[in-house]
């Protein structure tokens, strides 16, 4: 598994740039429930964790263990969640943008510097900023935020019962698989879906 480094973040602190942010995401390609971003500050010096990784790549023990680690020894984070609701009003990307906004607006001290995994917030957030592809598998504190944004939605829509329980949310948070296709047949749209979204707007056609 290729592990992402603090190579631009050594750098970044070098130059005297010490409020460094990583921002990532969870749940833009979900149907169902909130788009989730977080970012992560790390003080400088930080010793690099070996299991660190993008959130995809980690088994759900991992994220877990992972969450605590960074969290803890993390200088700031932040948590932006926007809702479905919004997400069909604004539509996705500018949902993710304001959870990311959101995230940063969390933070004690406004930051420096934002590494951002291929998200171009300039509009949003008024800090020098770079849009990494594939940043949640190269920059190390991009990969933190992966991480808190993952386990934080994950427990989101795991935590759904009741009127959702028929959903089985906890096995695939929400995410186009074949379960969550076939219990959507079953039991029809319910109020935490996207209805913009082709596959359930597809649906509600039927």
């Amino acid at each position: 598994m290729k592990r992402p480094n603090l190579k631009r973040e050594k750098q970044l602190w070098s130059e005297g740039i010490l409020n460094i942010g990583g921002i990532d995401e969870a749940g833009r390609g979900a149907w169902a429930g909130p788009v989730v971003a977080a970012v992560v500050v790390l003080p400088e010096g930080h010793k690099q964790h070996r299991k660190v990784a993008d959130s995809k790549l980690l088994s759900a023990a991992q994220r877990a263990e992972l969450y605590e680690f960074i969290t803890d020894n993390a200088l700031d984070f932040g948590i932006g969640i926007v809702s479905h609701q919004v997400i069909d009003e604004i539509g996705i990307l500018a949902a993710t943008k304001l959870a990311a906004k959101q995230a940063v607006e969390m933070l004690r001290d406004p930051p420096e510097y934002l590494l951002c995994d291929a998200l171009d917030l300039n509009q949003q957030i008024s800090v020098s900023q770079e849009a990494i592809i594939k940043g949640d598998q190269k920059i190390y504190s991009i990969s933190c935020a992966s991480i808190l944004a993952k386990v934080t939605r994950d427990n989101l829509m795991s935590s759904l019962g009741g009127e959702y329980d028929c959903y089985e949310f906890s096995r695939h948070k929400g995410y186009g698989t074949k379960l969550h296709r076939e219990n959507l047949r079953k039991y029809g749209v319910s109020d935490i879906h996207r209805l913009s979204y082709k596959p359930v707007k597809a649906l509600l056609g039927e």
